[in-house]
């Protein structure tokens, strides 16, 4: 059987009416509405071998969890093809279903008036496990995480950190072979995003799970992807390493310029793209080529006090992708 993911011209369109305010416009709506086509992913190919953790980028509305959704078999696409480890996901094959998790950052699966464990008991149930396979699992996952005195604390008393720790436990009891993340790290501290993300590389080490990760933390796709996809308008708009990213955009860059005396905004005007403007500092930007000169200029007009020179960072030259879809 083929393991890993292979996505193929994959399409999901979403049908809605357009309604104008006020109650004869609602009267009216009853009898004409006008349709319109949301083309939430267009027409996209990929494939993901087993094992690989691949980041999945885009701006909100990008068609992300759209696409996540349909490879999990929750959504139907409107056309295309996906097989995740050789299974067609909307088929939900009970085969199929015990081998994947979705973690969502902006869902829960636990019964948050429960403690954890109940949870975790259920979980064993739907998928399954032996007496054996669950208690060993969940020794494994609770130590790695360090949350032992927490499981049977309500879920809604716990931190936000604790309870995604928690969830996390949930989706993992079954040992799944192929993980969707989808923002598992929103809204977490700096410790606990550091906690999740060591974890899922320890996950993916010792279990060659494949996992397709979406987050707004570059910091979570730097640290456990070397391959990422930018999706925008619903279209795959670049599939590589982050690092070309930056090599796309190398033909940009930003001169941070500190000055002794107050300098305007207005006298900049013609040195290059003032990014940042403050009286005793500045960042502008320009072509690469253009550098050496740009500096002379404005050593020339306002002696500096300190001068920097960087690349477009990397978070930025991903918004420019999504701007220019490609």
């Amino acid at each position: 059987m083929e393991h890993g993911i292979v996505v193929e011209h994959l399409c999901r369109d979403f049908t809605y009416y357009e309604k104008d305010a006020g109650m004869k416009n609602s009267v009216k709506n009853l009898f004409h509405r006008t349709q319109n086509i949301r083309h939430a992913v267009r027409d996209i190919s990929f494939s993901i071998p087993e094992g690989e953790i691949v980041g999945f980028l885009g701006p909100n509305g990008a068609g992300k969890t759209t696409t996540i959704k349909m490879l999990s078999g929750i959504l139907y696409p409107t056309s295309g093809g996906v097989h995740v480890n050789g299974y067609i996901p909307w088929e939900r094959k009970k085969a199929f279903k015990k081998q994947f998790a979705y973690v969502a950052g902006q869902k829960s699966q636990l019964w948050l008036n429960l403690p954890a464990i109940d949870s975790f008991e259920l979980n064993k149930d739907i998928y399954e496990l032996s007496d054996e396979e669950y208690k060993k699992m969940l020794d494994e996952l609770v130590s790695l995480f360090g949350v032992e005195e927490f499981l049977r604390v309500q879920v809604r008393r716990l931190s936000l950190g604790e309870r995604m720790k928690m969830e996390m436990i949930a989706a993992l009891l079954h040992r799944p072979r192929v993980i969707f993340l989808d923002e598992p790290t929103i809204g977490l501290d700096f410790i606990a995003q550091s906690n999740i993300r060591g974890f899922l590389k320890e996950y993916n080490r010792k279990y060659g799970a494949t996992m397709l990760l979406t987050s707004h933390y570059l910091k979570d796709v730097e640290e456990l992807c070397r391959r990422t996809m930018v999706i925008s308008h619903g279209s795959l708009v670049y599939d590589g390493t982050l690092e070309h990213i930056r090599d796309i955009f190398s033909d940009r860059r930003v001169v941070k310029v500190t000055w002794d005396r107050p300098v305007t905004k207005e006298e900049l005007a013609g040195f290059g793209a003032v990014r940042e403007w403050e009286p005793l500092k500045a960042s502008l930007e320009c072509a690469a080529g253009e550098t050496t000169g740009l500096i002379r200029r404005l050593c020339e007009a306002f002696p500096a006090a300190d001068l920097e020179i960087d690349a477009v960072p990397l978070e930025e030259s991903i918004a420019r992708l999504y701007a220019e879809e490609g």
